[in-house]
């Protein structure tokens, strides 16, 4: 149990170290952002493969278990996709005045949404780092958690100057970045939870967990690091950032 509470807080604690370096890098260019954060998608990659997929199909039960786990892939998936869409407009948490300031109320709007959906994401990732630790495999636990955090650093990057540019005061920008890493750690321990009392809904959580994170890399992190002219940059951070969480199972998995 110690060692899952201390993944939380470092997988939490990842959002927050990233947001302290953005109020360092103020104004990060496309390319930095792009690459750093195709990086972090390759990691998330390799380790929702080596670290959720492959172990859901080993816990699973004879042949239902291919079964189990692409039901339990899509299920996550659809789950997000549904978060996403009641995503709220939540302008009051900025701390300005709507109609004194209407045209930085409606770029924080949009800012807004990125952060809410960065922290919708973060839970069910959280949820995913906590459901590895159900397969008593410390080290692929471990790797799950690892690319998680890894790819939190740039997410708590990304966020601080774009609601900084948009007239946010910066101890509440920093609060609010804090929160979206306070979510992930109310994650972790809910799927680690969640599994510790049923370990027959292991496979299928793993799968779910899987699901969520392909989602968030495909809907969000690659067409996001594709939209300012870095594509193939982003696309070879990318690969870089598998074949390293990929060895890194290799060598300690």
């Amino acid at each position: 149990m110690e060692m899952v509470l201390l993944t939380a807080l470092g997988v939490g604690g990842a959002t927050i170290f990233g947001a302290v370096l953005g109020f360092l890098f103020k104004n990060p260019s496309h390319k930095f952002n792009d690459v750093i954060l195709s990086f972090a998608a390759g990691v998330m990659l390799a380790a929702t493969v080596v670290g959720l997929l492959l172990p859901s199909l080993e816990y699973g039960n004879g042949k239902l278990a291919i079964l189990v786990t692409i039901v339990g892939l899509f299920c996550g998936a659809l789950c997000l996709n549904l978060i996403d869409k009641l995503v709220p407009h939540l302008h009051k948490i900025t701390g300005l005045d709507q109609e004194a300031h209407p045209e930085k109320t409606a770029k924080l709007n949009k800012v807004l949404l990125f952060v809410i959906a960065i922290a919708i994401h973060n839970l069910p990732e959280g949820i995913a780092a906590g459901v590895s630790f159900g397969t008593e495999n410390t080290s692929q636990a471990l790797i799950v958690a690892g690319g998680i955090a890894l790819q939190n650093i740039p997410e708590g990057m990304v966020i601080i100057a774009p609601m900084i540019a948009a007239g946010m005061k910066k101890r509440r920008t920093f609060i609010i970045a804090l929160m979206t890493g306070v979510v992930e750690v109310v994650g972790t321990l809910i799927g680690y939870f969640a599994v510790s009392i049923s370990t027959v809904i292991l496979p299928f959580a793993l799968a779910f967990a899987g699901g969520t994170m392909l989602y968030v890399v495909s809907d969000e992190m690659i067409p996001e690091t594709h939209a300012h002219g870095n594509e193939r940059s982003a696309t070879y951070a990318l690969l870089v950032g598998f074949a390293v969480m990929f060895a890194f199972d290799f060598f300690l998995g």
